[in-house]
């Protein structure tokens, strides 16, 4: 239900070249799920076409190969933080095709 809403927003596909938005602040996993003291010190930096680049290897991939969820998994949520973030009503950012 969710990607059919972002579709029927942005199209069947959004080009990440119109989007001055590559770059993101990603806080680490176990971080963010552990509420560590200092959270600032678990901040790095997350790239959506790098995101877009390992999920089209993933799809590529033999089905026998290992998944490693934790790290697929992040990439997806890059891509679905970059749909949300689109989605702001404050963004004024490029909208897909």
């Amino acid at each position: 239900m969710l990607l059919d809403a972002a579709e029927s927003q942005f199209g069947p596909q959004i080009d990440l070249s119109q989007l001055p938005v590559d770059y993101y602040w990603n806080v680490d996993l176990r971080a963010a799920f552990t509420m560590v003291p200092e959270p600032e010190r678990a901040i790095d930096c997350g790239q959506t076409s790098d995101d877009l680049a390992e999920l089209s290897g993933l799809l590529q991939r033999d089905p026998q190969d290992v998944v490693s969820l934790w790290h697929d998994l992040s990439h997806v949520n890059g891509l679905l933080r970059l749909l949300a973030y689109l989605d702001l009503p404050d963004t004024g950012e490029v909208r897909g095709d």
